[in-house]
């Protein structure tokens, strides 16, 4: 088995566990033990250890198999089930729960399985990590029934070209089941027959969204794809008329009265359904504040057809040309909404703050109120940082209690800031568009003293009721965010070493300060953007939860979502049960019923968030793609926001994000350097970094596929 210098070469050892694999194979094979099979292969003692080199790889490659009592067999074919995801590219992988790693599955291998199918693999011998590869046997159930898609109608039949671009096949449309569409409709089609390799997938159009050209369809395309509920049943609608428009005397019974309490709501100007109002009074040295938030479970109930509704919803969805409410507008944009000059039903919670910040005593009470004044953030901030004239005349009665804000607001931040709570500060964006739903302009969305005076106290509001919660030891909805995985922070401290920056506790717990630290060192810097976004993307998704296992983002041991309750379901969820318990009806049998419908609750909301978020990153992407067609060929400064091994994406000032592609860099050959992030020319030396800034030319742009295309300027001129 050996060469003449006693040493065997690749081809040799190749060649022998093809030998090996084959006589193993054979039918009439038996497992065997070493011994065995060198005497079948005539193998003598001194090419014995050539033997079991030969075994061992094979054994490394999953190929073979050892028993407990010593003896070499075929491994038996391990398989997988998950959910399949195709890739535009042809390729797809494997979801598989509770797996890091996807299954790679190359397109030979892919069979006959459709784009979301769960699936039964195999898994392919001699692949393991990150590149392990399956081979998909069997199809056990479809997912995706519904495809949203562009119709083109030829004589005798039409296809369905999908939106998503990860379902690789158009649909077969025959000529009866059009529906009556013509190209260029927007449509959705309901799968029939999901196809073969020799045939392709086939449908019958269900529902006409609407013509390209029309305002509003290509939104509601995005709306339909993502199954976002649109419309409400007619029982839901006519459960909310049924709401009395104003609040009764019987109402207000048992309620602690706050409506001669100054307060304000305070809240972007086109902003409706409002269902946060503050106060601020102070003492001495102690600040009394007051988060007052709409009782909306006083008109949803408990299993109600609107109850079962806005569970269902998890959430209002704010897309670019329209907002998709959890609950009718009846009730988010009328009586459950903090209007001023109106009563309305609360459940406020009032807080006693001393100097240092600190809450030293507070009260979670049914309440009822009227807003004296509906504010806006820049209203707020006219007064406050622009010390606009004329808005502080015409709100005189409030200024004082709004310079109170700002300063206890810069004081609870500076606490937060002071335990560790990270700030990421990166611009959201605000699309604006005409009457036909085309982008005119965007421009990046940027924080204010108004808008941090809000977010201050709802924090501090959210973490004082999950705290009081948490230590009633009541069945609950937290907010939670977990510890990052140790590998990322890792990884990140190895690469910020680069840069001279580092890291303390990486081998064990990380904590926010540190992170914190981190963000702030680099602030102002050249590589800012670049490590504040692998900061970030180290960091897992904030969930809710029935365990309050911390919120590391924000270091805090206790977190909930308590002061939205017109909006996310959590919230409205957890003021029943604060409801419950403040009437003292949170009985043996209500305990148990919370701890039984609550992980399932806390599941769902985390989905339709999750799912919302998609549909408003979507839309905000198309119309970003849509605005820039209007401006190809012109140049712009941006900044490498991220680089791999494709080419480099570009985000410009206004938040606009484009793709710099590596053919199209066209001045040398460029590699991607995975452990630098950097993209290095091969013979010339040139390098692009993260967070440099560059001067790009748009070179295209794709609504459909809400794709834009970018160009160094230089290598263009």
């Amino acid at each position: 088995m050996t060469n003449k210098e006693g040493n065997m070469d690749s081809k040799q050892l190749e060649k022998r566990k093809k030998v090996l694999l084959d006589l193993m194979n054979d039918k009439i094979y038996v497992p065997m033990k070493i011994k065995e099979l060198a005497i079948i292969l005539q193998v003598s003692k001194e090419e014995r250890p050539d033997l079991e080199l030969v075994l061992n790889e094979l054994l490394a490659e999953g190929k073979i198999e050892i028993s407990k009592r010593g003896k070499y067999k075929i491994a038996k074919e391990k398989t997988v089930t998950g959910t399949f995801v195709t890739h535009p590219k042809g390729f797809g992988f494997i979801e598989v729960e509770g797996r890091d790693d996807d299954i790679y599955v190359s397109e030979e291998n892919i069979g006959n399985a459709f784009y979301g199918d769960v699936v039964q693999a195999t898994l392919i011998s001699g692949t393991t990590g990150k590149r392990q590869e399956g081979r998909i046997t069997q199809v056990i159930s479809h997912t995706v029934t519904e495809v949203v898609g562009i119709y083109e109608q030829s004589k005798h039949f039409g296809f369905v070209i999908p939106d998503n671009q990860k379902i690789l096949q158009d649909i077969f449309i025959p000529q009866e089941c059009a529906k009556g569409a013509v190209n260029g409709h927007k449509v959705i089609a309901e799968i029939t027959s999901y196809g073969s390799s020799k045939k392709k997938p086939e449908g019958r159009i269900t529902k006409i969204i609407g013509h390209i050209s029309d305002p509003g369809t290509d939104v509601l395309s995005i709306v339909y794809a993502k199954d976002l509920p649109f419309e409400f049943p007619e029982k839901v609608l006519n459960q909310a008329e049924r709401v009395k428009g104003e609040v009764s005397e019987a109402d207000m019974q048992g309620r602690l009265d706050l409506r001669k309490v100054p307060m304000v709501t305070i809240d972007g100007e086109d902003a409706k359904d409002l269902d946060d109002a503050v106060s601020l009074e102070k003492d001495g040295n102690i600040w009394h504040l007051g988060v007052h938030i709409a009782d909306v479970t006083n008109y949803v109930q408990e299993n109600s057809a609107l109850d079962w509704e806005a569970k269902k919803r998890g959430t209002s969805v704010y897309l670019v040309d329209r907002v998709i409410p959890m609950l009718p507008r009846r009730l988010s944009n009328g009586i459950c909404s903090l209007n001023a000059g109106c009563d309305r039903l609360a459940l406020s919670c009032l807080m006693d703050i001393d100097e240092k910040g600190k809450v030293i005593g507070s009260r979670i009470a049914e309440t009822v109120i009227c807003v004296d004044q509906r504010m806006t953030y820049t209203s707020v901030k006219k007064i406050l940082e622009d010390q606009d004239a004329e808005e502080i005349e015409k709100y005189q009665e409030f200024v004082p209690m709004f310079e109170k804000m700002r300063e206890l607001s810069e004081l609870l931040r500076k606490n937060r800031h002071a335990r560790g709570s990270i700030d990421f500060d990166f611009p959201e964006a605000k699309i604006i568009l005409d009457k036909k739903g085309k982008p005119v302009d965007i421009r990046p969305y940027e924080a204010n003293t108004a808008t941090k005076i809000i977010e201050d106290f709802m924090l501090l509001a959210n973490e004082t009721v999950a705290s009081e919660y948490f230590w009633q030891e009541i069945p609950f909805l937290y907010r939670v965010h977990d510890t990052p995985d140790p590998e990322k922070i890792q990884a990140l401290a190895e690469f910020i070493r680069n840069f001279g920056y580092g890291l303390k506790g990486v081998q064990d717990e990380v904590h926010p300060k540190e992170l914190q630290k981190l963000l702030s060192r680099v602030a102002d810097s050249p590589e800012e953007a670049l490590i504040s976004r692998l900061t970030l993307r180290s960091m897992k998704q904030a969930r809710y939860s029935t365990e309050c296992t911390g919120h590391f983002g924000l270091a805090a041991k206790y977190y909930t979502h308590f002061t939205s309750p017109i909006r996310r379901y959590p919230d409205l969820q957890i003021h029943r049960i604060i409801k419950e318990n403040l009437r003292g009806r949170l009985n043996a049998e209500r305990i148990a019923h919370y701890q039984e419908i609550l992980p399932e609750v806390a599941e769902h909301s985390s989905k339709t968030e999750r799912r919302a978020d998609e549909a408003e990153r979507d839309t905000d992407k198309m119309k970003k793609a849509e605005y820039m067609q209007q401006h190809i060929g012109e140049e712009y400064e941006g900044v490498i926001s991220s680089i791999t091994s494709w080419g480099m994406y570009v985000e410009l000032p206004n938040t606009i994000e484009g793709l710099i592609h590596v053919a199209n860099l066209y001045d040398d050959r460029y590699y991607y350097n995975e452990n630098t992030h950097e993209m290095v020319g091969s013979d010339l030396g040139k390098v692009y970094k993260l967070g440099q800034s560059i001067r790009v030319r748009v070179l295209d742009a794709d609504k459909e596929n809400a794709t834009i295309d970018f160009v160094p300027a230089a290598i263009w001129e």
